[in-house]
């Protein structure tokens, strides 16, 4: 094609072209169509668009020396465009050495500075502005025209086109219509790119709020006036206001996603989401889903798209519950998350950023699990900023009598029961006890105590013989109650034997699909909590 030729748009085209970019509701779809659309073009050599965004890679940018200011720079965001002597170039690609233009500097930034357009109408006669005159040459362009996009007086990037044909007035007035509807639809796919945002993250925040009512068991925050809880409080109270991530460990049942409720609610996020996952009971498969979500059709039942808990915790909480059950080669893909603060949704290929604090809790014991290579010792270090040990009930005996008055009057109101106080031989009673399931243990024993106060007879019911079970009254016994019945100490004893077998068969091995737990029927932290309360021994079978 003469370069002597000049350059003209299809009206037509540039109609459709303009309805089109309205319709648009995404900037991942809007960009791609400008640059496709405006290619088609005959005339047309290369189009590409750059937005104004912060500054992210200065120490690597091959124009640093040329950059004046790292807060602001141009981002390349699209481009098409065809090599007429290179079939193995791509042109579409956003990663070459033009991917970045500091503001100011050569001829996109300084559209993009200044807001006002720059036209080469013949390179062979103006080449001020061509940095590669070379190249332009050879592959045959002969125009250059870049359009700042604004928007009320705001410039949000520049739109550029090299052409093989001479610019001509009125094909530079038709671009600048392009750009500023360019500019326009950008900020409505903005907008509705937020709202969605938006939306989801409120549903996935009522999705967590209402699941946390219907779990809800403890309340009225920590109660109790033990050294040790003192102790944790302080902690608490020293390590909330910061962005720092805090481990909580402890045994399970006492209280880590309470501690982990109070460093939000006494930190600067408190009025945005707190995002709790249980990494134990994520399948595999489902893991980036769950966690960084995905769009319609990354696989087989994907029918929408999907906020995943990280996108729902965006400016909050997240609150990673049995963080040493997520299997070691999932760890990585949380360890770059947590490192960069970055994520893609499965089946999309665009990066969000993120900005969540993050709490884990873990009854395990992390630091054996890195020396026995079970978890990853850069993900435990980046977790670990301020660990928070959670006391087990039985070093708390102070709390013990607050605690259990605290759960009765809740579980009597609840039940729409009169007030009742222990006795001072309960309160005894439950202070001796070793409670190997500690808080959660204690609630469901005054718990099981509320049910049956109804009944004049109603006594505490504790493990391993320490208080008396509860007496059945003799007006509701019938003849079918006379039968043999186990003892407590009795069934204990057959779970206890049970257990060893089950643990011998598997050869001391809990976890998986061949491990103790499976066999059972059980959650494998449900079946070390039972194991570390009876004291039962991991043997493994010989031969």
């Amino acid at each position: 094609m003469s370069a002597q030729q000049t350059f003209h748009f299809n009206i037509m085209e540039i109609q459709s072209l303009i309805l089109e970019m309205g319709e648009q509701r995404s900037t991942s779809t809007l960009f791609p169509l400008i640059v496709k659309r405006l290619f088609q073009f005959e005339e047309i050599s290369l189009v590409r668009i750059w937005l104004i965004d912060n500054g992210d890679i200065c120490s690597s940018c091959l124009m640093i020396n040329e950059c004046e200011r790292n807060d602001k720079c141009l981002h390349l965001v699209a481009s098409a465009g065809c090599s007429s002597c290179d079939r193995s170039a791509d042109w579409s690609r956003l990663d070459g050495k033009f991917k970045r233009f500091p503001m100011g500097v050569r001829k996109v930034g300084h559209i993009a500075a200044t807001g006002k357009p720059i036209v080469v109408e013949s390179i062979s006669e103006d080449s001020k502005w061509i940095a590669d005159q070379d190249w332009a040459k050879k592959e045959g362009i002969n125009g250059f025209a870049g359009q700042p996009m604004q928007f009320h007086d705001k410039i949000l990037g520049v739109l550029a086109i090299f052409t093989k044909t001479r610019i001509t007035p009125p094909a530079l007035a038709v671009l600048n219509i392009i750009t500023n509807h360019a500019a326009t639809a950008l900020v409505n796919a903005r907008a509705f790119e937020k709202i969605e945002e938006l939306t989801t993250q409120l549903a996935a925040e009522n999705n967590y709020l209402r699941e946390e009512l219907q779990g809800v068991a403890s309340h009225g925050g920590f109660i109790g006036r033990s050294a040790a809880l003192e102790r944790m409080i302080q902690q608490i109270d020293l390590v909330a206001p910061t962005q720092a991530n805090v481990l909580i460990q402890g045994e399970s049942g006492t209280g880590k996603e309470l501690v982990a409720r109070e460093l939000h609610q006494r930190s600067e996020r408190r009025n945005k989401p707190l995002i709790k996952v249980n990494c134990a009971s994520i399948p595999k498969e489902l893991f980036a889903s769950e966690f960084f979500g995905h769009v319609k059709g990354a696989y087989t039942g994907a029918h929408t798209n999907r906020e995943g808990k990280f996108g729902a915790a965006h400016h909050g909480t997240l609150f990673l519950d049995e963080i040493g059950e997520i299997p070691l080669g999932l760890q990585a893909q949380l360890l770059r998350v947590l490192q960069e603060g970055e994520y893609e949704r499965v089946g999309e290929e665009k990066v969000r950023k993120v900005d969540a604090r993050i709490i884990a809790a873990t009854n395990r014991d992390l630091q054996k699990e890195v020396e026995e290579g079970r978890f990853r010792e850069d993900l435990y270090f980046r977790l670990n900023v301020f660990p928070i040990i959670v006391p087990p009930l039985r070093t708390r005996k102070e709390d013990i009598a607050p605690l259990a008055n605290h759960f009765l009057k809740y579980f009597l109101a609840t039940m729409n029961r009169p007030s009742l106080l222990f006795t001072p031989e309960q309160i005894s009673q439950l202070v001796e006890y070793d409670w190997p399931g500690n808080i959660r243990e204690l609630q469901n024993i005054v718990e099981r105590f509320a049910i049956s106060s109804a009944v004049d007879s109603a006594q505490l019911e504790l493990l391993h013989g320490k208080a008396k079970p509860t007496q059945i009254p003799s007006h509701i016994c019938s003849s079918d109650m006379l039968e043999p019945l186990l003892t407590e100490d009795e069934m204990i004893r057959l779970q206890i034997n049970n257990i060893g077998k089950d643990l011998e068969r598997c050869n001391g091995k809990i976890y998986g699909e061949d491990g103790a737990a499976a066999l059972l029927g059980l959650k494998p932290t449900t079946l070390a909590t039972r194991i570390k309360k009876f004291k039962i021994q991991r043997t493994k079978r010989i031969g």
